[in-house]
């Protein structure tokens, strides 16, 4: 397992970790004068900036994109929905290789408005995938599915394991992969021989770390501080780098009441910190 321990290269940034206080231009700079090596904005983030202008400021930073949030949501009640969610993926793709990204990570959607059929949205979303994996491919962009925690199966993501998600890998082919992130997966008792499964199929793209708090007083806006939880992110991190993932550990936290409401460059200095000690 590597050496962290004096380690911020290897440490990327999700921009949604400090966005209530500084837009992405702000991050960018952040990330450049804590030395974190990395960065992963989101969509709506890019499009405040400026595209062109978000490459650019990356790319002056000496930034690797971990990935780019998101892709995905594909099911819809209808087939004009599903259609226009098939174009925004496509225009995911372009942005995402516009920034260089090493991925475009994809929160699959949930069940469309109305409905109970599981199945049908578990169809819609590989049928969705498949809609937009040539052009991937053609872009060299790989796509990472990302499993999330199955409390968000109804409206987030019904793709909620890491064996659900490689099955769909395995079914669609190259230029497909995995995003693992330890506050969605790690209650999963298959975790181990999945996270090798996923290293044999070259299919683990990107590595996403925070903590699981006890009480969680929020579904989505209370994720703990790497340490600050009951995660064991290291084994978690040992069995995704012993199947062969060499790639940046990705701070992504939703924190409402705690993080987003300090000072960003403590939160910063925090994640460097646990980055070296904890992660």
């Amino acid at each position: 397992m590597r050496d962290l321990s004096n380690d911020t290269r290897l440490l990327s940034l999700n921009a949604a970790t400090v966005r209530q206080r500084w837009d992405l231009k702000q991050i960018i700079d952040g990330c450049a004068r804590h030395g974190i090596g990395g960065i992963a904005p989101w969509r709506d983030q890019i499009a405040e900036c400026g595209l062109d202008e978000a490459a650019k400021r990356i790319r002056h930073a000496g930034l690797r994109v971990s990935g780019v949030c998101r892709g995905g949501m594909f099911p819809a009640i209808d087939s004009e929905g599903r259609k226009k969610n098939i174009e925004d993926n496509i225009r995911a793709i372009d942005e995402a290789v516009a920034l260089a990204a090493e991925c475009l990570v994809l929160v699959v959607g949930g069940l469309p408005d109305g409905s109970r059929d599981l199945s049908d949205a578990h169809c819609q979303i590989e049928d969705g995938i498949a809609n937009v994996l040539d052009h991937a491919r053609a872009n060299a962009m790989p796509l990472a599915i990302e499993p999330l925690h199955p409390m968000y199966a109804a409206d987030r993501a019904c793709v909620n394991t890491l064996k659900h998600a490689l099955d769909i890998c395995d079914r669609l082919g190259e230029g497909i992969g995995v995003a693992i992130d330890v506050y969605h997966v790690w209650w999963d008792p298959d975790l181990e021989v999945q996270i090798a499964r996923a290293g044999r199929g070259g299919r683990i793209l990107a590595f996403h770390v925070c903590d699981w708090l006890v009480p969680t007083t929020d579904m989505l806006l209370d994720r703990g501080m790497m340490g600050d939880g009951i995660i064991d992110i290291r084994k978690i991190r040992n069995w995704v780098e012993t199947a062969g993932f060499d790639g940046q550990c990705e701070v992504e936290i939703f924190s409402a009441e705690n993080w987003w409401k300090r000072n960003p460059d403590e939160v910063l200095r925090t994640c460097i910190e646990r980055h070296q000690s904890v992660v």
